[in-house]
């Protein structure tokens, strides 16, 4: 509900709790160590589909592509293939952010799929979970938070006296200070790809916080700082450091801003002019034939108002 919510959506999702087993096809994904070792902890049977056998996906490539016609509504879709597409230009066309998408297939789901009748089920999605729920032992993590943070993706790190380094960003918090006379080496750092402000550090049953030494530093996401990297590397920076990585992000972002600015401003004075490309607003061609050398223009009558002073 928490998620929801975060999206401004006032609807119910019934379905929760975890999983008993969970079909997966062999995408590298699903091999992650993260996740395999997430699915162990949590006592949650994972079964792999066997490779090419596409029939077994069924179900699911149903619903993927139930959902999918939907998504093909949004302007910026690449559509399922190139006939589909014709002459869009998906980039120029898109509009929508990721967080947008993930709220426009919320409500897909609670607002028309679980009221819909599914045809398997006959009755709609969200009357069979009701009708079920009752008969069984539905299992919830104790704690949420830590179960997210079980299934992001790790590495191993030492515990310098200065802290942790990962991706050229030098992480502290002062809850490291008691391990630091312990075993250092190989401690699990879990991190979100989407968000590098924070990290988790793998500590007896649970995980500390750490972020950024430098508490000036902005909220940045992995593929941004892996496009600054691979810019310096191609301006032919063998070594880069935390300061220059988030200098070339900012210096990226404001670029991008700009372009942004740029763009709208752009679209908005082309719809301002779009009325001089169609007809003039007032055709002030003469309607007589060609005219002589000694002929004098004759333009077309208006009727205007007359005012007495």
């Amino acid at each position: 509900m928490q998620w929801l919510a975060s999206r401004g959506i006032a609807a119910d999702w019934p379905a929760h709790g975890i999983p008993r087993t969970i079909h997966v096809d062999n995408g590298a994904e699903f091999h992650a160590r993260a996740f395999e070792r997430a699915c162990g902890e949590h006592r949650i049977d994972l079964t792999y589909r066997p490779p090419g056998t596409p029939r077994f996906g069924g179900h699911i490539e149903r619903l993927i592509g139930t959902m999918m016609g939907a998504v093909h509504l949004i302007p910026g879709s690449h559509f399922s293939n190139i006939r589909e597409r014709g002459d869009l230009d998906p980039e120029a066309e898109a509009v929508t952010t990721l967080r947008e998408l993930e709220t426009y297939l919320a409500l897909e789901i609670v607002g028309s799929y679980h009221a819909r009748i599914h045809k398997a089920l006959d009755l709609p999605p969200v009357a069979a979970w009701n009708a079920r729920v009752g008969d069984i032992a539905v299992r919830r993590p104790p704690d949420p938070r830590q179960f997210l943070i079980d299934f992001l993706p790790s590495e191993e790190r030492t515990l310098q006296r200065d802290g942790l380094h990962l991706f050229h960003i030098r992480y502290w918090s002062d809850e490291l200070r008691w391990l630091v006379g312990r075993d250092r080496s190989g401690l699990t750092v879990k991190y979100d790809p989407r968000d590098l402000s924070c990290v988790f550090v793998a500590a007896g049953q649970g995980y500390l916080e750490a972020r950024p030494a430098d508490r000036t530093r902005p909220a940045i996401a992995l593929w941004e700082h892996r496009a600054a990297v691979r810019t310096l590397r191609e301006q032919g920076r063998r070594a880069v450091d935390e300061g220059l990585i988030f200098s070339t992000i900012l210096a990226q972002r404001a670029l991008i801003d700009e372009a942004t600015r740029t763009t709208k401003a752009m679209r908005r004075d082309a719809a301002r002019r779009a009325h001089l490309a169609s007809t003039k607003m007032i055709d002030v061609t003469a309607e007589a034939g060609p005219l002589g050398d000694d002929e004098p223009l004759q333009l077309p009558y208006f009727v205007v108002e007359e005012w007495d002073d």
